[in-house]
């Protein structure tokens, strides 16, 4: 078990359970293709972390379900691709026919522009990678549990569509260090600290290190988030700010193909 697969209440009793579960949340989820399908984090209004945990479709939806309002950011397209990009560079070739590279969506489209790789949605549900298609499986979830697209005036529970690895490109301004290295992990822990997250500092990692550790090749690893964690923070994260300061915010994309929150005012030209 991950050291980070943990609960905010398993350290509280009952009485103290209520009182959190009548608080909105904000909650991150990440579809992975790791061993279990979905990776979860949730913050509260003051950006404490109530939760880090992973789990299948079943056990998402039940914690969702817990909170009388929520926001939830879930790293995964909203909706598939339905060709607006390629009707638009159609209009403006000479020779439609040869195009290559257009088959995405319009907001997938606006982070490229911007040096922000990301990766193209298909036009059919059906040759979407999983993840993708656990993402879908989780809109349709959360559509019948009465969750709305944010924003939606007077709803308490909403959805929005994010990505990690642009969220991280405009919280730190360029291009982040690798996810799976140890300090591309550190690099992006780091930002989730200073904005504000009440997460483990990852400096700590460092005042644990000693000759010793080091040529035993012992390190302090249960200090630092693992990827598809800190992803699920940081949509977390996003998914706060929308809540609670949406002047703070960025949507790319439109209405029938699905916008991208990110959490900052403006995106630079170039990442």
């Amino acid at each position: 078990m991950s050291p980070f697969k943990w609960h905010f209440w398993d350290a509280f009793p009952t009485y103290l359970l209520t009182m959190l579960f009548t608080h909105t949340a904000y909650i991150g989820i990440d579809p992975t293709a790791g061993r279990s399908p979905f990776t979860y984090a949730a913050l509260d209004g003051d950006r404490n972390l109530l939760a880090i945990s992973d789990g299948e479709l079943e056990d998402v939806l039940t914690f969702v379900g817990n909170f009388p309002a929520a926001t939830v950011a879930i790293n995964a397209p909203s909706h598939a691709n339905a060709g607006l990009v390629r009707k638009s560079h159609e209009k403006q070739a000479l020779t439609p026919g040869s195009l290559r590279g257009v088959d995405m969506r319009v907001a997938e489209h606006d982070l490229r522009e911007h040096g922000i790789s990301v990766s193209a949605t298909p036009l059919r549900e059906e040759n979407c990678a999983s993840w993708v298609q656990l993402g879908f499986a989780l809109y349709r979830s959360l559509a019948k549990m009465g969750f709305y697209a944010y924003p939606h005036e007077g709803a308490d529970h909403l959805w929005l569509e994010t990505h990690p690895h642009a969220c991280y490109t405009v919280l730190i301004g360029q291009i982040p260090m690798p996810k799976p290295t140890l300090e591309g992990r550190l690099q992006r822990q780091i930002v989730l600290h200073d904005a504000g997250l009440g997460i483990k500092d990852p400096m700590g990692f460092f005042e644990e290190i000693t000759r010793n550790r080091l040529r035993q090749g012992v390190m302090p690893m249960e200090l630092i988030y693992h990827p598809e964690q800190l992803d699920a923070l940081v949509a977390a994260y996003t998914a706060w700010m929308a809540g609670t300061q949406p002047a703070g915010i960025t949507r790319v994309g439109g209405k029938e193909e699905g916008f991208i929150v990110l959490p900052v005012t403006e995106l630079k030209e170039k990442y």
